[in-house]
């Protein structure tokens, strides 16, 4: 287990350290900062002097090292829009906003695809399971933004504002992005489960089981699923990295004021801090998450030897 940690957290420094570099270097092919900020009547001593303040006047190579520098010891520089932390934005931004729209969305899609899964499997080839194959393959092929459109327009247009449109305040805020942003991974998840019972449901032990007299629920629940776990875990797992990068989107669409919907408003003043330490966090959960998952395999099945 410590070998496979120190390797897991090599692994992880290393991607983290790509993306943020792979960031660094494409958000400056963007184009200067400064002309942004300046006015349009400025001398060109004035927009040099802005660079240099800055320190964007300095070679790329430089800027560079002393960003990973100070990538250290946790500063990302300030905001050139807000003239705040560009770290203390992200978090702000972060928590609660954008994790509580993926924790929603995580548990919506995990809890309604195990009974849609199983119902879907017990009813090989019958009308619940050409149900879910058809309802799958419809919000896996949607896109999130036209999902929320058309949500909005439904619930809070021709429904008179039974759920509000964009927001945040109470829980009913919450439903119509989280519904939204959970269509994807849930659609992904009950048509995992629905292949992984399949699989497992004319194995010899659930023959057994049956012969033994327990019953179907006990069957499925307690024997059949959890051999379905570890793909399923492993989805769900990847899936909180897309709903927090997915959540983007949804931000935008519902005027979610999450850590997304920051970093689309940074993209056009080529806020350059705010996106790097955007970037960095969500890099960062993303590797985290899965790492985590890693470590609950052998938790969820004793045969998995971590080494």
């Amino acid at each position: 287990m410590p070998r496979f940690l120190l390797r897991r957290l090599l692994h992880t420094l290393f991607v983290v350290w790509g993306v943020v570099t792979a960031v660094f270097f494409l958000v400056r092919l963007t184009g200067d900062p400064t002309a942004l900020l300046v006015d349009p009547s400025a001398t060109q001593a004035e927009i040099a002097h802005t660079r240099h303040l800055l320190g964007l006047d300095r070679p790329w190579h430089v800027q560079y090292v002393d960003f990973l520098f100070a990538m250290l010891r946790g500063d990302f520089g300030q905001s050139i829009q807000q003239r705040r932390p560009a770290m203390q934005l992200v978090l702000e931004h972060l928590w609660p906003a954008t994790v509580e729209l993926a924790v929603a969305a995580t548990v919506l899609s995990t809890l309604l695809a195990i009974p849609l899964g199983i119902v879907a499997a017990t009813h090989q080839n019958r009308a619940p399971d050409h149900l879910s194959r058809l309802a799958s393959l419809f919000l896996q092929s949607m896109p999130s933004f036209w999902l929320g459109l058309v949500l909005i327009l439904v619930f809070a247009v021709q429904l008179n504002g039974l759920l509000p449109a964009y927001g945040t305040g109470t829980w009913r805020h919450l439903i119509l992005p989280a519904v939204t942003l959970a269509a994807a991974p849930l659609a992904q998840n009950v048509r995992l489960l629905r292949a992984g019972l399949l699989d497992v449901l004319p194995q010899d032990y659930i023959r057994t089981a049956r012969a033994k007299g327990l019953p179907e629920r006990l069957i499925l629940y307690r024997h059949a699923i959890w051999n379905t776990a570890i793909p399923f875990l492993t989805v769900t797992g990847l899936s909180v990295g897309f709903m927090l990068s997915g959540a983007i989107v949804i931000e935008t669409v519902f005027s979610w004021p999450g850590l997304g919907r920051l970093i689309v408003q940074a993209i056009p003043g080529r806020d350059f801090p705010v996106i790097q330490a955007g970037v960095f966090v969500f890099a960062l959960i993303f590797v985290l998450v899965n790492l985590a998952v890693d470590l609950l395999y052998a938790v969820v099945d004793p045969r998995v030897r971590l080494s």
